[in-house]
């Protein structure tokens, strides 16, 4: 039996926990926060009761073996129901469906999709990342050639659309498919056209009373499985002894030892890239190995992911022909959807001036669900559009989110680009919260507010993209900003990966 600490009550953290627990581990989570959950917030006030982060699961496969792997079946945990697809509109008057048939182009494109994930869940998602020997041996197996060329890694999920699709309205549902990581679609690899594979065949899902009780339900079968959950309780550094993990140091200099220790953290966070002056790597320079300066490195070479600028919306009134969840496209013409992207990363035309996005797109989740709400007569809405990092000491690299008035303003003007789009609830709000990346950074340490660590930009993201194993022995990875990657079905498949790494007793 190993003594494992994690370090971090996210729902990899917690997953993770779970799993080793199970597996006959002594566990124990410290989460600096006094709640946890990680990214998938919580927030309440009058009555009124908000998801802060995902509010929708696609590939509900990985929470239910989480479940099967620790004593029971999720149904007896959680009820989870099928979504509506989601509404998008267009500036011209247009809604689509990704159910909707939309011609010949776009079934060929969901065949390939369906291709790229039959290719890839395997070998990409659910095993360990060996870098770019993890392709080698896919080509080696029987028919691996052919699987190498229909995840195409050297194209962009921008040019398979395009190579399939001529309505700009079809290519815009694939883009989105790339912030789903965090990423811009121009760069991130074809393979994220998977992402419209599990929507279609897994659909989305929502579990009465928020997305919140996804996590509350981890916890709850962690700690049935003895795992210890310690809350307010941060870790500063992971030690390192005789050149394996040892334990950790908590704020106030307490020592816990451990055999294993599996950070829950972001990943620039551990290994100290791109933190903001004066905060320290949890993993010190002075324990650095070949393996954990490359991979230092390798993350130095990324592009981190996008943020979120997120309104919580307090509404009177309810509103007609409203989907729980809807998307508000910018025009098409001109510069259309990749303004967002160039302001967002401070490409293209903004090459090095990262903003605000003037057009951006706008995500409104508004669940029909009572446990939401006061009364009949209101809604809950989490509005949230792509934002740029926090970056005040940089501003090539991000925006300076808590400059005076900024988000307040920023506000507004995303409720005015709401109301030229047609959903216009400006004299409904009896009152909002405005979240920014800075205040995501504050809340659960993810550095800048990137809320998938790094992203898929670039044809060796995937491989850059910080592995399960780091360089320290005994010391493993798990979380939105480790391989496989973010949202709650990868980080769910980070933890199994990371519990297998450490096996059963």
């Amino acid at each position: 039996m190993a003594r494992v600490i994690v370090v971090g009550a996210g729902l990899g953290g917690l997953a993770a926990a779970a799993r080793l627990a199970a597996s006959g581990h002594d566990v124990t989570v410290c989460e600096q926060a006094g709640t946890v959950g990680g990214k998938l917030g919580w927030y309440e006030r009058d009555g009124f009761a908000f998801d802060t982060g995902p509010s929708l699961l696609t590939w509900p496969d990985q929470l239910r073996r989480l479940f099967a792997a620790t004593g029971a079946p999720l149904g007896a945990s959680l009820d989870l129901r099928p979504v509506a697809p989601t509404d998008h509109r267009f500036t011209d008057g247009s809604r689509l469906h990704l159910t909707d048939d939309l011609g010949p182009g776009w079934r060929r494109l969901l065949d390939r999709a369906r291709r790229i994930w039959d290719a890839t869940e395997g070998p990409f998602l659910s095993r360990p990342l060996h870098g770019p020997r993890t392709l080698a041996q896919l080509a080696a197996r029987p028919g691996g050639l052919r699987d190498v060329a229909t995840i195409a890694p050297g194209t962009s999920l921008r040019a398979l659309a395009r190579a399939h699709l001529d309505d700009p309205r079809h290519v815009a549902l694939v883009d989105r498919m790339a912030t789903y990581t965090g990423s811009d679609p121009r760069r991130a690899p074809a393979a994220l056209a998977s992402v419209l594979h599990l929507e279609l065949t897994g659909g989305s899902w929502y579990t009465p009373g928020g997305l919140r009780r996804v996590v509350d339900a981890v916890a709850d079968r962690a700690r049935e499985r003895g795992v210890r959950v310690l809350t307010q309780t941060r870790v500063e550094e992971v030690l390192v002894h005789a050149g394996r993990a040892a334990g950790v140091r908590l704020a106030g200099g307490r020592r816990l030892p451990a055999d294993v220790v599996v950070v829950n953290a972001d990943a620039a966070a551990l290994y100290g890239v791109r933190t903001p002056p004066g905060q320290h790597p949890l993993l010190p320079a002075a324990t650095a190995t070949a393996p954990t300066r490359g991979a230092r490195a390798g993350l130095a070479a990324t592009t981190p992911s996008l943020s979120g600028f997120v309104l919580l919306l307090a509404l009177r009134g309810r509103t007609p022909d409203l989907a729980h969840h809807t998307v508000l496209f910018p025009p098409l013409d001109g510069a259309g959807y990749d303004d967002e992207f160039d302001a967002v990363f401070g490409s293209g035309r903004r090459r090095g001036r990262p903003s605000a996005v003037p057009e951006p797109a706008v995500y409104v989740s508004a669940p029909d669900d009572p446990a939401l709400r006061p009364d009949d007569g209101s809604e809950a809405w989490f509005v949230l559009v792509n934002a740029p990092r926090h970056a005040p000491h940089d501003v090539r690299a991000g925006v300076d989110w808590r400059a005076p008035g900024f988000a307040e303003a920023y506000a507004d003007h995303v409720l005015a680009v709401m109301a030229r789009r047609g959903l216009d609830v400006r004299d409904r709000v009896l009152w909002r919260q405005v979240r920014t990346p800075a205040d995501l950074e504050v809340a659960t340490g993810a550095v800048g507010g990137s809320i998938y660590g790094s992203s898929s930009n670039g044809a060796r993201a995937a491989f850059l993209r910080p592995a399960n194993r780091s360089g320290v022995p005994g010391l493993l990875l798990v979380g939105g900003s480790s391989h496989p990657g973010g949202g709650i079905p990868l980080v769910l498949a980070s933890a199994a990966i990371a519990a297998g790494l450490v096996g059963p007793v």
